[in-house]
């Protein structure tokens, strides 16, 4: 389990929210993430590795010696 990211969270909170340390350290981890969504939207979830396994059969990239001679 990935440890909670303390310095983005106040970073946020402090910075971008405004909050007094006061008001932030009141907050629940809940009214936290909701208030980054209200700001920042919601983020995709990243890909997997077989929706990228299908982007790379759909967009191969070129290889170098295709690349080099205008394949």
């Amino acid at each position: 389990m990935k440890p909670f990211p303390w310095r983005e969270a106040i970073g946020f909170g402090l910075g971008v929210l405004r909050l007094s340390p006061d008001a932030f350290w009141r907050m629940t981890p809940r009214e936290l993430a909701h208030a980054i969504v209200a700001v920042r939207g919601h983020t995709p979830m990243p890909i997997d590795r077989t929706g990228l396994d299908d982007l790379m059969r759909r967009f191969p990239d070129k290889t170098m010696e295709k690349a080099h001679h205008g394949g």
